[in-house]
């Protein structure tokens, strides 16, 4: 009989640890079901680098994740949608770019923002964007020269 109770309850406690797991997943992807983020989206020209689930970033700290990135067949951009928390309101002057985090590291959106006293409607588009910059194509105008001195001769 104690074998029994001893197995019933290393069950439970597996399954408790279990569950958590889930739950805590659930929210680090932001899989709950709590709605506290609004979306805006910005079109680029390269989004090189980014994809469903990179962060939203702003002076460094998190305050969002990307959504939805697929190719407007009409203008040949990336459309992305982004989400943002509630309570963090965006100027209508600020911009958004494809940042690095360094030579090795990965890519994140920026939100850079301005100065303006009226903030972006929840749902709105960026206008001022800036794509992600390819490393090999800088390097490679650094090799190759920027032209100035064939100019000056």
């Amino acid at each position: 009989m104690s074998e029994n109770t001893t197995e019933v309850i290393v069950g439970g406690a597996v399954l408790a640890i279990a569950i958590g797991f889930l739950v805590y997943a659930g929210q680090a992807t932001g899989l709950s079901g709590a709605s506290s983020e609004y979306e805006m989206s910005a079109s680029f020209r390269s989004a090189d680098g980014i994809n469903v689930g990179t962060d939203v970033r702003m002076a460094g700290v998190k305050i969002g994740r990307v959504t939805d990135i697929k190719l407007d067949p009409e203008t040949f951009r990336a459309a992305t949608v982004f989400s943002v928390q509630n309570g963090i309101e965006i100027p209508d002057d600020s911009a958004v770019a494809i940042s690095s985090e360094g030579l090795l590291g990965g890519n994140y959106v920026e939100l850079l923002p301005g100065g303006s006293p009226f903030f972006l409607e929840p749902g709105t588009e960026i206008e001022f964007t800036q794509g992600s910059v390819s490393l090999i194509s800088l390097l490679m105008k650094f090799v190759a020269g920027d032209g100035d001195e064939a100019a000056a001769e």
